[in-house]
């Protein structure tokens, strides 16, 4: 095996900037350089119990609820609902792994797993029942790149992990499918707690794909949806959609009306490298690179039905979650 070199190093991480966003490159940046901010948990007096729009502060790295203190615990990413935190840290050292914590909504641990990648996406089911998360793996033999995402689910209510959902027999036009190259990412839950929306990728071109837990089976929908989330009622997939070939500026956000396929732009008209996360029926929030100077990245919000204009939500911030008051 040929050591990693200074040089080997640069290579990768440009390569990734370009082929899956800035994001990213800044986590794996961070990762080979032995991690980032240090892992830390939340001081004793933060919980979800507060009603708000929890993120993670890139100032600190722990995760704040807007308008408070960043006392929750250390995440590169994060989600939460349904009485239910997911937290995925990179851990120091090579090969790169993840770190995957559960809390309660008082922040205490339920499980941690571990995983190879770096943190990429992370979700949880509007029970808290049903987790998943998305990490960065390098060296796959079938990537020409060498890259591509491993995505796990974790079903509370079992205590089963799927660690990869790549096992999942996929059907492709309605055709049964098979391809060395599948790869997922991006999972959304529906409220069913069985069904799920997900990006797959397969012989260069992206899929939507509606999931069943139960019937374990996956088909696709439609192409070019990437990094899906699910509306709260259940009705509509926010999405980034690939609409032009500078690696600089891919992406478009997009809502997809799920009853008739039908999908249109909204208003914010900058390339968006995130899993955009609905605040409500109405608006989605997501993470922008920060402003001239700043590192990490700003979340703004936009309305979901193309009208509007974007609005900056939390400077320096990232992985937005809508945490309703407790029992409602």
């Amino acid at each position: 095996m040929r050591p990693v070199t200074a040089a080997r190093v640069a290579v990768l991480v440009a390569a990734v900037l370009v082929l899956l966003g800035g994001s990213l490159g800044y986590v794996l940046h961070a990762q080979q350089r032995g991690g980032g901010h240090r892992a830390v948990a939340a001081d004793a007096s933060f919980t979800l119990d507060a009603p708000g729009v929890y993120y993670r502060d890139a100032a600190s790295g722990r995760v704040a609820r807007r308008g408070g203190p960043a006392d929750g615990p250390s995440c590169e990413r994060f989600y939460a609902a349904g009485d239910r935190v997911l937290c995925l840290r990179a851990l120091p050292g090579t090969p790169a792994r993840t770190e995957a914590v559960v809390y309660d909504r008082r922040f205490t641990v339920i499980r941690t797993v571990t995983v190879p990648g770096i943190p990429n996406r992370a979700r949880v089911s509007a029970s808290g029942q049903l987790l998943s998360w998305t990490t960065f793996a390098v060296g796959d033999s079938y990537a020409v790149s060498g890259f591509s995402t491993r995505t796990s689910i974790l079903d509370l209510r079992t205590g089963y992990l799927v660690k990869s959902i790549e096992t999942l027999p996929l059907t492709v036009d309605g055709a049964r499918y098979h391809a060395a190259d599948v790869n997922y990412w991006g999972v959304t839950f529906a409220a069913d707690d069985n069904r799920f929306y997900a990006t797959v990728s397969t012989g260069g071109r992206t899929h939507l794909v509606e999931g069943d837990l139960k019937a374990w089976s996956a088909r696709t929908l439609r192409e070019n949806v990437e990094c899906p989330s699910l509306s709260p009622d259940g009705t509509r997939i926010a999405f980034k959609k690939k609409v032009s070939a500078d690696p600089a500026a891919p992406w478009r956000l997009y809502v997809l009306d799920l009853a008739d396929l039908r999908e249109h732009p909204l208003a914010e008209p900058h390339s968006v490298d995130d899993q955009a996360a609905w605040l409500d029926d109405r608006t989605l929030a997501y993470a922008l690179p920060a402003g001239e100077g700043r590192p990490g990245s700003d979340l703004w919000t936009v309305p979901a039905d193309g009208t509007g204009t974007p609005t900056l939500l939390a400077p320096g911030a990232s992985s937005p979650a809508a945490v309703p008051a407790p029992g409602s």
